[in-house]
């Protein structure tokens, strides 16, 4: 018997050497799915015939080809934002019930290539517009922490399927921090690399103007870098290219940082951070002292710098899409829609312009730090429909939670979210370190050295009511 909670990276050795069969993997986890998915709702769509498909097809390598697979054996999912031609694409939206892309996404080639097994397609919230999982097709995805709680958006699908051991690792998206949210939602690690450094082809191109991209859902940091090695890679045509890594991400996780000068931010004009996140904020900087790293609070706002132009630029994005029928959109989308169309060409290329200039500012006012320290959320994961509270302050409310993440989309910095312990009522807090641009090696290997301090991959929800 399996455990649920089992690394990737012991997975795949458990498989390569044959102590476990890729076939007892798929048969392991889709029942995970069968049996807890209509609690969580981290599931639209599983493709258990594609995951047996995979599980055959591995069994039938030789061990010199498997060895050099990164996800070998290892079963993940896909978000539902992600192109796939096979398997139904639908956005979370009611317009794309029954959509099937023309083409997989590149992504999604690469995962398959790299020995997973796709047990099937995560819940989003529709088009990835809320960060909490609710409102459109997707059933709501819970929190395994606390079920009447969100398990963060709009990657929460994935979120709740790996916080609950209904698989190692998942793909998802972060266009404004929907990577993150849910990692820290759900007291898992989720990285979002630099722009540029995992293509969006053949689907898309700037993606919301250069502040989407896509990234990795672990339990663990090693876990987390394995799966991006395998995201990892520009294509030719693509509008942005990260700076090279020298070596594989999941070496890192190895590496032990020099003593770092880090910057610490806490504040933001966009929302209060509340009592226990500060507690905890605090309490992970006293950590970070002890393993010999300086850390320098600034005044530094970036979320009230460039929330103006970041919604300029979500807004005309999603009145760009294809909606056969509006009626159908969940309120808090359909708002975005009419309001976005409204915006002018020149708007919005005047929103991009000040978003990369002041991005810039934000950039070389950072330069002298090594990484920036912030939390992940401004305060725990809200219950299940509680966000937005009032369609007239929808958009403050929400960026007032996400006053951390969406500004690193801007600035195109890589940033993950660890662990960074739990709150009285049970529910995870969590730890943001920003790198420089094009640096996940840094990151990574300091939120390693974190972990190393401060363990969490034997803390697992209890089993569900």
């Amino acid at each position: 018997m399996l455990d649920p909670f089992i690394e990737a990276w012991d997975l795949r050795e458990l498989v390569l050497k044959k102590e476990v069969k890729p076939r007892e993997v798929a048969e392991f986890f889709l029942k995970r799915v069968e049996e807890l998915n209509p609690k969580l709702g981290a599931f639209i769509t599983v493709t258990a015939e594609r995951a047996m498909a995979d599980a055959a097809r591995l069994e039938k390598m030789n061990t010199s080809d498997a060895v050099k697979l990164p996800l070998f054996g290892v079963a993940y999912s896909l978000k539902d934002l992600l192109w796939t031609k096979d398997i139904r694409t639908t956005f979370g939206s009611k317009n794309y019930e029954n959509w099937h892309a023309p083409a997989d996404a590149e992504l999604a080639v690469r995962l398959a290539n790299a020995g997973g097994i796709l047990l099937g397609k995560t819940s989003t919230p529709e088009f990835g517009l809320r960060p909490t999982t609710e409102g459109g097709l997707c059933p709501p995805a819970r929190n395994p922490w606390n079920l009447e709680h969100t398990a963060g958006g709009s990657s929460g699908g994935a979120a709740s399927a790996v916080a609950a051991g209904l698989h190692p690792v998942a793909q998802g998206s972060d266009g404004g921090g929907s990577v993150r949210i849910p990692a820290a939602c759900c007291g898992l690690v989720g990285i979002k690399p630099s722009r540029g450094r995992i293509t969006r082809a053949p689907s898309e191109g700037e993606s919301w103007g250069g502040l989407s991209t896509t990234g990795p859902i672990a339990r663990t940091v090693r876990d987390a870098a394995l799966m991006l090695d395998a995201m990892a890679g520009m294509m030719p045509g693509d509008p942005y290219a990260a700076r090279p890594h020298t070596r594989p991400f999941v070496e890192e996780v190895s590496a032990h940082p020099k003593k770092l000068r880090l910057a610490l931010i806490n504040k933001s004009a966009l929302g209060t951070v509340d009592a226990e996140t500060l507690v905890a904020l605090e309490s992970a900087c006293g950590v970070l002292r002890d393993m010999g790293h300086s850390i320098e609070p600034i005044t530094l706002d970036p979320g009230a710098m460039l929330g103006k132009f970041a919604r300029v630029i979500v807004g005309a994005s999603v009145s760009a899409l294809n909606i056969p029928n509006p009626d159908l959109l969940d309120p808090v989308v359909r708002g975005s829609f009419e309001w976005g169309a409204k915006i002018s060409a020149a708007d919005y290329i005047r929103a991009v312009t000040g978003m990369h200039n002041t991005s810039r500012e934000i950039i070389h006012t950072l330069m002298p730090y090594d990484a920036l320290i912030a939390p992940t959320l401004t305060r725990l994961a809200v219950r299940i429909g509680t966000l937005a509270s009032n369609p007239a302050t929808g958009a403050d409310e929400i960026y007032a939670w996400i006053a951390f993440t969406f500004p690193f989309n801007s600035t195109g910095q890589p940033a993950i979210s660890i662990p960074n312990g739990f709150s009285k009522a049970g529910l995870p807090l969590a730890l943001q370190i920003v790198g420089r641009p094009g640096d996940e090696a840094g990151i990574i290997a300091l939120a390693a050295e974190f972990e190393r301090t401060r363990p969490w991959k034997d803390r697992h929800p209890q089993p569900l009511p």
